[in-house]
């Protein structure tokens, strides 16, 4: 199945990449608009989360 995934660049400390976000997709879910305003709305926040820690600000 399809994944979206956002991860902070470069990897952790520990050399393992930051994931801020995994989400696996199907075509079919792209049929409802709640949907994709809601993973629109998940990769924002884990865009912000990856920008932080590659600011070093948060690392997880």
């Amino acid at each position: 199945m399809p994944q979206i995934i956002v991860m902070a660049d470069p990897p952790a400390k520990d050399g393992k990449a930051t994931v801020m976000l995994r989400e696996r997709v199907n075509v079919t879910d792209f049929e409802s608009d709640h949907f994709a305003t809601q993973l629109v709305q998940r990769l924002g926040w884990a865009v912000g989360d990856a920008n932080q820690a590659e600011q070093g600000d948060g690392r997880r």
